[in-house]
């Protein structure tokens, strides 16, 4: 009879691991599978590369913020939001996505809202989803208030300058005014920068223009085909 009631113990234990086990999995599976929608979404838009990385970074931290809001799992270090430990994490995510994406790309709602039903279909009605629910529209309004003023809408003021020793983009820049956005997590946007570069009159500033010459130039015999791909490729990208 002992062998036989430890037996059961064990398998109990086991059932609520496997239980626990899956509904992080499917939570993981809901961040992703919504990262990805939001990706499409974003490159729907037609958005140039920085203002797609803002989006995304804007959508995934409110996520994150909505997530933990309710798993509790990390030190809260963000907003100060209170969530039901029993609300759908599901939910959460999805409505995080919806609020953050349908104010940060508007003329993608019928995506957004058909990718939220979609999501919320598969999800029972109750407590919890709506409990979810609340939750990952109170993380997106806190982000997006959050990240209101940081900088992405000031104007641009780039003009190229020809002092001597001064680089001189040969494609005119966009978006240069963003380095001096407000950090996600910096102290500043100077925090980790590199040091100046080195002076017109030095061997290196000679040896490092002669390289770039070298394997810059559009008949560089140095230069790797793969090393061609990188250069396209950094040129302009999608999210």
């Amino acid at each position: 009879m002992m062998n036989h009631s430890k037996s059961h113990r064990q398998m109990a234990l086991l059932v609520v691991v496997a239980a626990l086990l899956v509904g992080r999995m499917a939570a993981a599976d809901a961040v992703t599978d919504w990262n990805v929608k939001a990706g499409e979404i974003v490159v729907a838009a037609r958005l140039g590369t920085p203002p797609a990385n803002r989006v995304l970074a804007i959508v995934q931290t409110a996520v994150y913020e909505a997530t933990n809001a309710i798993t509790r799992r990390y030190t809260v270090d963000g907003p100060a939001l209170e969530a039901a430990p029993a609300a759908s994490v599901e939910a959460a995510i999805a409505a995080a996505n919806r609020v953050t994406l349908a104010k940060l790309v508007p003329s993608q709602q019928i995506a957004i809202d058909a990718a939220y039903q979609d999501a919320l279909a598969l999800l029972t009605d109750g407590p919890a989803k709506s409990a979810g629910i609340a939750a990952g529209e109170a993380a997106a309004t806190a982000v997006l208030a959050l990240r209101a003023v940081d900088g992405f809408a000031t104007a641009e003021t780039y003009r190229p300058r020809t002092t001597p020793g001064v680089y001189v983009p040969t494609v005119i820049p966009v978006y240069s005014q963003w380095p001096q956005r407000k950090p996600w997590l910096m102290t500043s946007p100077a925090q980790f920068r590199p040091d100046p570069p080195p002076t017109l009159a030095s061997a290196v500033w000679a040896r490092e223009y002669n390289e770039i010459k070298d394997i810059g130039g559009a008949g560089s015999a140095r230069r790797t085909a793969g090393q061609t791909e990188l250069a396209r490729f950094w040129e302009s990208t999608l999210p």
